[in-house]
């Protein structure tokens, strides 16, 4: 059964567009920073700061930056973070010094993570929170995590920076199209305002940061962003502790990099299942238990004895759960939050989501060096499980609060 079509999307294949090269445009630069300050002669610990540094604005201003969009409309500040990112493309090859190009990193950084944030809330406000269709968003955003770093890689091998970049500058200008196709949400009224903005209204408020955090009280909202976190520890061992075992028992990087593939491909493939996993039962307790097993999942990794065939199956097997849950993670956040305060709750994942990509990574780097490889899995994956307990209190608590309503 398929769920009637929201107003806002008669026409979706615009929107659908903008999260393939929303999404895309993240990993094309993420692609090609190490590249880049590699080729400067940095060192690691240089272009660790580097990759780590487009987080920094995120951290402080998603929230601020979602409620912009909340007060002013969504598509219009998405489409002042793409040029803002265009403009500075064309910089990175004119700045070889890192200090510069950390400030340079930074400052693009946040534009394209507001970028990504913008498109998700534009897709949860015309789809009216409908699980559905952010599912075939989010499965045309995995083709875009898919072909960017093939085009980065490819534009860097033809030339080096300057091509790579003004490509980046390109695929900015396409997403900017499809934008500009899509249509605008409505915006919260604003009584006793004339038209224009005013440059106070574009400050950051406490009181927006207060109300964007109030919305932990909504049970919805509170276990999702918790499942969020321990989605984002999951990644975390992906990319750092699950890599350094593959390569420690000897697969190549290409064996490596098909791994990689496999999850990409399988969670966007999960994502068109979204909408039918949200009427299968109650959603909350579909998360939470993909979640669980997408830890057991990515922990048993040291007890599948290097067959390759068995890594893949359970990389293909996480990537499903991790694509049919992460639809249903931002539709019941919609629905929770109502129609003005999408942008907030983007911005509120965001910064949770940055948060949990800045503190996880040296936490786990501290426990595979205090227990080695294999024994972190096994206790990396019981903190996991023992966090899963009390997100278990706060479904059953908001199961009975929804069957009470």
């Amino acid at each position: 059964m398929t769920s009637p079509r929201p107003a806002g999307l008669r026409s979706p294949a615009a929107i659908y567009a903008a999260g393939l090269f929303s999404m895309g445009y993240v990993d094309f630069y993420i692609f090609l920073m190490p590249l880049y300050g590699l080729s400067l002669g940095m060192t690691a610990g240089q272009v660790g700061m580097l990759v780590g540094g487009r987080s920094m604005l995120a951290v402080f201003l998603s929230i601020h930056v979602g409620t912009l969009m909340d007060r002013f409309g969504t598509r219009r500040v998405t489409l002042a973070c793409i040029a803002t990112a265009i403009c500075l493309a064309p910089a990175f090859p004119l700045v070889p010094w890192f200090w510069p190009l950390l400030l340079l990193q930074v400052i693009n950084g946040g534009a394209l993570s507001f970028a990504w944030s913008g498109t998700q809330t534009l897709i949860a406000q015309l789809a009216e929170g409908e699980a559905e269709y952010i599912g075939r968003f989010s499965f045309f955003a995995r083709i875009g995590t898919t072909l960017a770093p093939m085009i980065a890689g490819l534009a860097w091998d033809l030339g080096g920076a300057w091509p790579a970049y003004t490509v980046g500058a390109l695929w900015g200008g396409v997403l900017s199209l499809a934008l500009l196709r899509a249509p605008e949400a409505e915006t919260a009224p604003r009584e006793g305002r004339s038209g224009r903005v005013r440059l106070r209204e574009l400050l950051p408020r406490p009181s927006d940061y207060i109300a964007s955090f109030a919305l932990l009280a909504l049970p919805a909202v509170a276990t999702t962003m918790a499942i969020i976190f321990l989605r984002t520890a999951t990644n975390g061992v992906q990319f750092s502790l699950y890599v350094v075992y593959l390569h420690g028992i000897g697969l190549s990087g290409t064996l490596i990099g098909g791994l990689f593939a496999a999850i990409e491909t399988a969670s966007g493939i999960g994502s068109l299942f979204a909408g039918r996993a949200m009427r299968l039962g109650d959603p909350m307790r579909t998360m939470l238990s993909g979640t669980v097993v997408s830890i057991l999942l990515v922990c048993m990794t040291p007890f599948l004895g290097g067959v390759y065939a068995l890594l893949a199956a359970a990389q293909i097997a996480r990537g499903w759960l991790q694509g049919v849950v992460q639809p249903m993670m931002f539709s019941l956040q919609a629905k929770a939050v109502g129609r003005y305060r999408q942008g907030s709750v983007v911005g509120l994942r965001q910064t949770m989501n940055r948060l949990a990509a800045i503190v996880i990574p040296p936490i786990m780097g501290w426990i595979a060096d205090g227990w080695g490889a294999t024994e972190s899995f096994v206790a990396l994956g019981t903190f996991l499980l023992l966090l899963c307990l009390p997100i278990r209190r706060i479904t059953r608590r908001a199961a009975t609060a929804a069957a009470d309503d």
